[in-house]
């Protein structure tokens, strides 16, 4: 009885059904534990550069120093992400109207504050990426497995009408075997609703901070064009 009722028998055991929802929770499990190492990963890498330039971009640093030293890890096929992305754009812009010897300094920085409008778009989609695909995981899936669940135990009560006398024994496995696919489904969306929680703050943050710099860089910008600088 203990053979029959351990884990591997019952899922090997389970109907076809309930195997294809088994099946589709463990890849929805797998695929979301990458993405959960992924997004972890990248995250902390994005908090460390904003820390980093922060520290860079107050020091004192000539912003046409800065600026090239980004550009040359452009050239050395290196990427540049955050605060280095928002910079460079809104700098580079910068630097193209003034030399175009644009009169209106309110032109100027229009352009400017465009320009780090489309670079700041662009790094919250890479703060984002994933995270819409761990939600739905953890939506989805505690439904997927009920939904085996449900057949799993509907196919056991089926089983009953050609039993004679039903017993604790007969019914045992079927229903055993339906609620591991209701195992399963909280198996994947657990991690999945933590690591989407945790990371959409995270997320929000860092474009938080990233807006910040921008409308603190635009106001730098703004005091040197109007002096002439």
């Amino acid at each position: 009885m203990t053979e029959n009722l351990s884990i591997w028998h019952l899922i090997t055991g389970a109907s076809f059904p309930v195997q294809c929802v088994m099946f589709i929770l463990f890849l929805a499990s797998v695929v979301s534990w990458v993405m959960i190492v992924q997004r972890g990963r990248y995250l902390r890498h994005a908090q460390e550069n904003y820390r980093l330039f922060e520290e860079t971009f107050w020091s004192g640093v000539d912003l046409n120093q800065l600026y090239n030293e980004i550009n040359a890890k452009l050239h050395d096929n290196l990427n540049i992400d955050g605060l280095e992305s928002v910079f460079r754009s809104g700098f580079r812009e910068f630097n193209r109207l003034v030399q175009q010897k644009v009169a209106d300094p309110d032109v100027v920085m229009e352009g400017t504050e465009r320009a780090m409008r489309v670079a700041l778009s662009r790094e919250e989609e890479k703060l984002n990426i994933n995270l819409p695909f761990l939600a739905s995981v953890a939506s989805v899936s505690p439904y997927i497995g009920l939904f085996g669940t449900v057949w799993g135990i509907m196919q056991s009560f089926r089983g009953l009408a050609n039993v004679q006398q039903a017993t604790l024994a007969t019914v045992a496995p079927g229903i055993a075997e339906a609620l591991i696919a209701t195992a399963m489904g909280l198996f994947a969306a657990i991690p999945a609703v933590l690591a989407f929680n945790r990371y959409s703050s995270t997320a929000d943050g860092l474009y938080s901070n990233y807006q910040t710099f921008a409308e603190e860089f635009s106001s730098i910008l703004h005091r040197r064009v109007h002096s002439g600088n």
